[in-house]
């Protein structure tokens, strides 16, 4: 296969400033350390992190006909991945957010939903798109038109060609659950925070949560907990609580893309699960270090070193 990962879903330019303690009054300026662009978004920012980790990495999303999305593609192809299976829409502009990054991490932030809004996989795509081994569906929620009846489709083949399929979403709420629902029985591992778990799941624990969506058909549940680490629920019965690393956090723009693209990594070099959740934390806790959501990571090499050498907090 000439790709490792399809990443599929939600591409978007963010624009980040910090740190921002306050929005300056009428028309005055503010000073503030450091202003970054980069290409984000559940797809956009995982598949950039897989593309640094060493895998070849097919991105499949929309991008606009605007300045945006010329940066956005370039920088994509910087990291040599593969963009030809993006569609760039007329008339349409890309999704784009702007983040102000408060001194202690949190992110508010504007956003223009735009070409991902549009975006769909049309079956003339499909043995482009599904020519990898394991292919990411990220951003449901924000993917108006695939999602729902079109994402079961999408991954209804990919399952059906074998595929390994691991997921994540945005912007979860309660109503969420109708369109995440039907996938379940096709995703491998679900991997959304438990923010977003509790949200669609009305549950109070990862215990109960993972048991929520297990029931109702995904293979493995693995949420990503923040400051708590990570928790790991497989259908085999396997379950993992995975503290930490002891760091500083400066930004979380992307910690859970990172988080996704250091698992589909950690698949592709077939560690074992708790390995696995050790690496995904480390390429997420990489990221929380610094400004953006490819922040920090380097190389996969650079990111086992890191596994290996940072404390966890105790």
């Amino acid at each position: 296969m000439p790709y490792d990962v399809s990443v599929i879903g939600l591409y978007i330019l963010d624009v980040l400033g910090r740190p921002v303690s306050r929005i300056p009054e009428r028309g005055n300026v503010d000073f503030i350390d450091e202003i970054r662009l980069t290409v984000a978004g559940t797809a956009g920012g995982t598949v950039v992190d897989t593309a640094k980790l060493g895998l070849k990495s097919l991105a499949v999303g929309a991008v606009g006909d605007d300045e945006k999305a010329d940066w956005v593609l370039m920088t994509m192809q910087k990291h040599g991945i593969d963009t030809s299976a993006m569609q760039r829409l007329k008339g349409i502009p890309t999704s784009a957010t702007i983040l102000n990054v408060r001194p202690n991490g949190d992110r508010p932030a504007l956003h223009v939903r735009g070409a991902s809004d549009h975006f769909d996989v049309p079956p003339a795509m499909y043995d482009q798109v599904f020519d990898a081994p394991i292919v990411h569906l990220g951003g449901t929620g924000l993917l108006k038109k695939l999602d729902g009846p079109a994402s079961v489709t999408l991954l209804k083949e990919a399952k059906a060609r074998g595929r390994t399929v691991t997921f994540d979403l945005i912007a979860a709420s309660a109503e969420t659950i109708g369109i995440v629902g039907p996938l379940l029985p096709y995703i491998d591992y679900f991997m959304p925070s438990i923010e977003e778990a509790k949200d669609m799941s009305g549950q109070k624990t990862p215990e109960d949560c993972a048991e929520f969506f297990l029931d109702r058909g995904a293979a493995c549940c693995i949420f990503t907990l923040g400051g708590e680490g990570a928790y790991f629920a497989h259908r085999d019965g396997t379950r993992i609580a995975s503290p930490a690393y002891d760091i500083r956090v400066v930004d979380t723009t992307g910690c859970g893309d990172a988080f996704d693209a250091g698992f589909i990594a950690a698949l592709h070099h077939k560690m074992d699960h708790e390995t696995s959740l050790r690496f995904a934390q480390a390429c997420a806790g990489l990221v929380a270090t610094g400004l953006g959501s490819d922040a920090g990571i380097v190389s996969f090499e650079d990111t086992l070193n890191t596994m290996k050498n940072w404390k966890i907090k105790t």
